[in-house]
């Protein structure tokens, strides 16, 4: 019987996948051992390109998520407790760690605007995508030296305001503005110097995204949606939306669109749920009925 048992021993076998030590004679699982054994870098592809395992690095993040971090534990692996001038030293090891980490100006630069980026991102409720974007512009414009002589906040707004616009979320200056606490204008200076200093490509948002904005601000129904689109889709086709902002033609349009579907709201409501002014969207929406030759029918709105 022993005979036989020492023999099982050397039977066995460890499936790398479940990590369960196997007997080759019976099929019987005899361990399981949870601990990964597999190196840290593994390859994935034909070519044998290398992919860290672990935490994915971020751009969002000062040291790119790299960086290592020692445990405020005082205790050691096994559970007991580390000894007195053991703890002393941990703690100065902790020290330096956290100094090396930010050993330079950028890098505390880095951290300090990376920390408002997530917060502005919470704010927004933000993809990930344009947080990582948002991080490259900001890198690029430290790179350049730009941020040099600007507020941190203002050149964070405008690389926010630019990986909205690249990644096709719908986020306008002032909403950035509002959320980040920067003046609008600020963040609109920060905004064309980096543009021209980065020769970075924005494309125009559709108007037509601005269209739902608005009438879902406003609680419009589908039917005034398509209306405001169909008068979109004619003020583009004959170049009236040329030069002129999204946002106003957007509003603009619902506006025309409301007196066909008889939803009464005034310049005062569409223009505060599209944060334009009342004039702009009276002055649009004159310019779209003459240019576009829509007769509007007349009913009374309410003041």
């Amino acid at each position: 019987m022993a005979k036989s048992a020492k023999q099982s021993l050397h039977n066995l076998i460890t499936d790398p996948e479940t990590g369960e030590v196997i007997s080759t004679d019976s099929g019987q699982v005899v361990a399981d051992i949870n601990l990964s054994l597999e190196p840290e870098w593994r390859s994935f592809d034909s070519e044998g390109d290398q992919s860290r395992a672990g935490a994915p690095s971020s751009l969002a993040r000062h040291d790119m998520g790299l960086s290592t971090m020692i445990g405020r534990t005082d205790r050691d692996a096994g559970g007991n407790s580390i000894a007195t001038d053991m703890r002393y030293r941990m703690e100065r090891l902790k020290m330096w760690d956290s100094r090396s980490r930010m050993h330079s100006p950028s890098e505390r630069n880095f951290q300090q605007a990376f920390s408002q980026l997530v917060k502005v991102k919470d704010r927004m409720g933000l993809p990930d995508s344009v947080m990582e974007k948002a991080a490259y512009v900001y890198r690029k414009a430290q790179e350049r030296g730009l941020i040099r002589g600007r507020t941190i906040g203002s050149v964070l707004a405008a690389s926010i305001y630019i990986a909205s616009r690249q990644m096709g979320v719908l986020r306008t200056l002032d909403d950035i503005s509002a959320d980040s606490g920067i003046k609008p204008k600020e963040v609109g200076r920060s905004y064309r110097l980096l543009v021209s200093s980065l020769d970075l490509k924005v494309p125009v948002i559709d108007s037509n995204k601005y269209v739902a904005k608005v009438a879902n601000s406003t609680n419009l129904s589908e039917r005034t949606k398509r209306k405001a689109l169909e008068i979109m889709a004619e003020a583009q086709s004959r170049g009236v939306s040329v030069g002129k902002d999204p946002m106003g033609i957007a509003a603009s349009a619902l506006y025309l669109a409301t007196r066909f579907t008889r939803e009464l709201r005034t310049q005062a409501d569409i223009a505060k749920a599209a944060g334009v002014t009342e004039v702009t969207v009276r002055n649009r929406s004159k310019e779209l009925k003459v240019r576009l030759r829509i007769k509007v029918p007349d009913i009374e709105i309410p003041a």
